[in-house]
């Protein structure tokens, strides 16, 4: 990531637009960059359209350029309450298969009434990998041992 925060590099790229119609003045257009030794490898640029496209410029995108055949993932979502030990032993499984998580914390994010109505359950640790409800900790616990 680089600042230019007078917009002199992005006016030379020809990525400056006027967005005083929205109160914001001269901004950058959304893009992103690989740049390697000083030199443009690629850019994402986004389409001119009307509003504030964000299709190409996101990390995400990049991220399969430099890497096409890495699969992102699974978006995995953790209910817990404080000092819950399965919760923390569902959160050190989850830690050691280098997994990142959401936790959702009840009293905190959530209540016990929409763990039930999420989940179906009423007890936590809740853990749900790309959409599919593992379970407790001991459920977790045997989908790492049996994938």
């Amino acid at each position: 990531m680089l600042p230019d925060g007078n917009g002199d590099f992005t006016e030379q790229m020809g990525l400056v637009f006027d967005a005083k119609a929205l109160g914001f003045g001269k901004r950058s257009w959304r893009y992103s960059m690989l740049v390697r030794d000083g030199v443009i490898e690629k850019q994402f640029i986004e389409p001119e359209e009307v509003g504030d496209p964000f299709k190409v410029s996101d990390a995400d995108t990049m991220l399969h350029y430099l890497a096409p055949e890495a699969k992102p993932q699974a978006s995995v979502s953790l209910f817990t309450k404080p000092g819950c030990p399965f919760c923390a032993k569902a959160k050190q499984m989850l830690h050691d298969h280098h997994m990142a998580f959401e936790e959702i914390v009840l009293g905190s994010d959530a209540t016990p009434t929409s763990l039930r109505a999420i989940t179906g359950a009423t007890s936590v640790p809740q853990v749900y990998i790309g959409g599919q409800h593992i379970g407790g900790s001991d459920d977790l616990e045997n989908w790492f041992a049996h994938p």
